[in-house]
């Protein structure tokens, strides 16, 4: 009987034929399971199984190929390094299974933060999926190193160092990554808000990986590195509920105090009836005798926390407030000052 490396030629047939038989068993067993995955009401199981289709096509490959061997008499020497071979596959096929599951998952992350009420940005979810895809990568080939007899310890201190050098020389890209992830954490705001910033004031255009983009009410665009923006006070004047005005109604002193009265009322009245003034706090009070005035104290807030609608709101209380004053007969005051000259008669 002719042998070749030293296994007989019936043996190869049989190997052929149990090999052949694993693809066939591949292909019908890929019908029957897309059958029962069609008759699911979701779409997620069907997207999983078309995105781990080749990687189970090469593992049931790699089986056939391993049963087929183990008929096959080699010698000593190549059944080692055939053994290695398929064994290194096997790895790379699981790994290679996992990254293409996580490809469809960076696809739907966020169709699923949604369900949950939370919606993740697309920077955010490519950072997470591109940074877990890495370190997958890693130790696959650190998996294949090992099974071929590397030393893996070696090479995972020399990944140490570069790593060490690495952060060393990209410690402000560091800093910024870190600073991204307490942004998307804390969320101290979204695409749209307007904050203010010891560094920079205006309306967040864009959240990055690295920076935030601000544009600036002069409709400049400023760009702030994320970890200048992590360690920064933010006021977020989005997240208000109202609005707060605050100021001094100064009347000249030749107002009687029934008229102080009767105007703090009228103020107090024209605010309560007010349908854009929020009425949960509001405070009208005589509140001092100035230098050149007698001060009414007046702090209230509007409904609306926009800008341009606020100006609108704080302008018609302005105007309201002027013409209770000039109703009730008194004047508003300014800075002036009253010089008494004494006439002594001198005596010679």
């Amino acid at each position: 009987m002719i042998e070749i490396f030293n296994a007989q030629i019936d043996n190869y047939i049989y190997a052929l034929l149990i090999f052949t038989f694993f693809q066939f068993f591949r292909v019908g067993l890929r019908q029957l399971v897309y059958k029962l995955v069609k008759k699911t009401k979701t779409t997620f199981d069907d997207d999983i199984l078309d995105a781990i289709k080749k990687p189970i096509d090469v593992l049931f490959i790699i089986v056939g190929a391993n049963f087929a061997k183990s008929i096959l008499n080699f010698d000593n020497e190549i059944s080692i390094i055939l053994d290695q071979i398929l064994r290194s596959g096997f790895i790379i096929v699981i790994f290679w299974a996992i990254l293409q599951t996580l490809t469809h998952l960076a696809k739907n992350i966020q169709k699923i933060t949604n369900k949950f009420g939370d919606k993740i940005s697309p920077d955010v979810a490519n950072f997470i999926m591109k940074s877990i895809r890495f370190f997958i990568l890693i130790i696959a080939f650190i998996a294949v190193l090992q099974e071929w007899g590397y030393n893996v310890s070696g090479f995972l201190a020399s990944l140490g160092l570069v790593g060490m050098a690495f952060a060393l020389a990209a410690k402000d890209t560091a800093a910024n990554l870190f600073g991204s992830l307490v942004i998307f954490t804390d969320k101290p705001f979204k695409v749209g808000d307007w904050i203010k910033t010891p560094q920079v004031e205006g309306t967040i255009e864009n959240i990055g990986i690295r920076s935030t983009k601000v544009r600036t009410f002069a409709q400049a665009l400023v760009t702030v590195p994320n970890a200048t923006l992590a360690n920064s006070a933010i006021l977020n004047w989005s997240k208000m509920g109202k609005r707060r005005i605050k100021m001094n109604v100064g009347l000249t002193y030749d107002t009687k105090s029934e008229t102080i009265e009767n105007i703090v009322k009228e103020i107090q009245n024209m605010l309560i009836k007010h349908q854009d003034i929020h009425q949960e706090t509001m405070h009208v009070y005589f509140s001092a005798f100035d230098a050149s005035s007698l001060n009414i104290f007046c702090y209230y807030f509007t409904k609306t926390t926009n800008w341009a609608e606020f100006m609108k709101v704080r302008e018609d209380t302005y105007f309201k407030i002027m013409k209770i004053v000039e109703q009730n007969g008194s004047s508003f005051a300014f800075p002036t000052q009253t010089l008494h000259i004494e006439n002594n008669n001198l005596v010679e």
